[in-house]
């Protein structure tokens, strides 16, 4: 229980991530597609990406990614209280992915479920994280963003097929009392417009027999509203803290593309060496790209404890939001 000087909040424990061991670079994608390594770097900023051999799926990435996580935390499988996956390619319809990597960990104490939000869905699993937190729900969620998108490209579209990756990211959240001013997830900002559902899909899943299931894009329409979008939700949870685009230390964008991360960089007045990119070594990981820049960003040492740390991210719904930490 809190005391008057101190509020309930979500703190980052441990961090980890899992990539598989298949590289694929930009020459050997323009060997399968017609397309070039200068072609993907000018528009994207992707130099190469992971693909999943067939062991290699949401479940067994996860729980990788889970593990490495729980042993940064310093926190037992059994201890944990819940396990939210961030996913839109899991092994199977049901069960969830997530309670697959509770069998995998041993988080006998645990429950688990997943959350579909496309490329948003760290955002959306961080924020539900953080409400049971609060609340008292649970002590403390492993958040998992998960994804094997190779399995859902279609190779004879160029214009997508080489923006994506798979891997996963995770990070455990724990309640701790600390001071106002301290550490933890100070807020969460989530958005959707089913409007724009038909400019980034999957044409097919269980319930609409007969679609090929996959991935469909118009990356012009998304990248038009991507910018502005974003740029709202991060001013959004800049204005909820009553802070500026100055106070934030590292903005941790969802890896995308490039041209959109350095869009909204340049509208928030940040200087690159703030802004921490990884989609040149991993393409688009969907739901597992913002967990792997964290994961990478704290293990090189470029965030340190205390940091103040914006994360955003928008995907297929449209869906998009932020959230604002102190690690």
């Amino acid at each position: 229980m809190s005391d008057q000087s101190t509020i309930r909040r979500a703190v980052l424990t441990g961090t980890g991530a899992y990539l598989p061991a298949q590289i694929v670079t930009n020459a050997e994608m323009a060997a399968r597609v017609d397309t070039s390594d200068e072609w993907i770097t000018e528009r994207t900023g992707i130099k190469q990406r992971h693909f999943s051999a067939p062991h290699e799926t949401a479940t067994f990435m996860g729980a990788a990614a889970g593990r490495a996580a729980l042993e940064a935390a310093g926190l037992a499988p059994e201890a944990l209280g819940a396990i939210i996956v961030g996913t839109s390619t899991p092994d199977n319809a049901f069960p969830a992915t997530a309670v697959q990597i509770q069998r995998e960990l041993g988080a006998k104490k645990a429950f688990g479920f997943d959350l579909a939000a496309a490329c948003s869905g760290f955002i959306y699993a961080l924020s539900v994280a953080d409400a049971m937190l609060r609340t008292g729900q649970v002590e403390s969620v492993l958040v998992i963003g998960s994804e094997v998108y190779s399995r859902i490209l279609n190779f004879e579209d160029r214009g997508t097929c080489v923006l994506f990756g798979d891997g996963a990211g995770a990070v455990v959240l724990q309640a701790r009392d600390v001071a106002p001013g301290g550490v933890g997830v100070l807020s969460t900002h989530l958005h959707s417009d089913g409007n724009l559902a038909d400019i980034l899909y999957v044409d097919g899943a269980i319930g609409r027999p007969g679609m090929p299931g996959h991935l469909v894009m118009n990356g012009r329409e998304v990248f038009r509203h991507a910018v502005s979008l974003l740029t709202g939700a991060v001013t959004e949870a800049l204005t909820a803290n009553n802070l500026t685009a100055a106070d934030i230390d590292f903005l941790v964008p969802h890896q995308a593309n490039k041209r959109i991360i350095d869009g909204v960089g340049k509208k928030l007045g940040l200087p690159p060496e703030r802004v921490i990119i990884t989609v040149d070594q991993h393409a688009n990981t969907s739901a597992a790209s913002i967990p792997l820049a964290l994961h990478t960003a704290i293990t090189d040492g470029r965030i340190k404890p205390g940091a103040l740390i914006l994360l955003e991210a928008l995907g297929g719904g449209l869906t998009w939001g932020s959230a604002l930490l102190r690690v």
